[in-house]
């Protein structure tokens, strides 16, 4: 997965920084797969086991923890990292997949504890995604 950030203020101390991995909706629809602001805090978009283009649509569980990997590498193109999360938002198609997406949370998360929801939902763009990740991330003391 390739990627870039972007600062359009090249390193005033008040940008907000987009990071882009490459994904062909993030053209197609016009949003960045993560957006840091200012003071810190980084938003990561909604992100689903897709990878380099390609559904990886295994088990519950594998679907999410390929979700965080996506969500991570978002992170990490910002200097981030998964100690860095503050919230996350799991989105689930079927309440019956709530312990295999726990437990994978718990796997990443355990030592880390952010805040979390799980959302049940109608469904996504394609039927054999069960689950999408939003997370949020920190930068203690501002972007830098």
């Amino acid at each position: 997965m390739t990627g870039s950030v972007s600062d359009p203020s090249s390193g005033s101390s008040g940008s907000v920084r987009r990071v882009s991995t490459g994904a062909p909706w993030e053209e197609q629809f016009g949003y960045s797969r993560a957006v840091e602001l200012p003071n810190g805090l980084v938003l990561v978009s909604g992100c689903t086991s897709v990878v380099d283009g390609v559904i990886d649509a295994g088990t519950p569980y594998q679907q999410t923890i390929t979700a965080f990997g996506v969500a991570f590498g978002a992170l990490e193109q910002l200097g981030l990292g998964r100690e860095d999360v503050v919230r996350t938002r799991m989105y689930l198609t079927h309440a019956r997949d709530v312990d295999d997406i726990g437990r994978a949370h718990k796997e990443l998360f355990d030592d880390i504890r952010p805040a979390a929801s799980m959302i049940i939902v109608s469904g996504f763009v394609d039927p054999s995604l069960v689950v999408e990740i939003e997370i949020e991330a920190y930068r203690g003391g501002g972007a830098s």
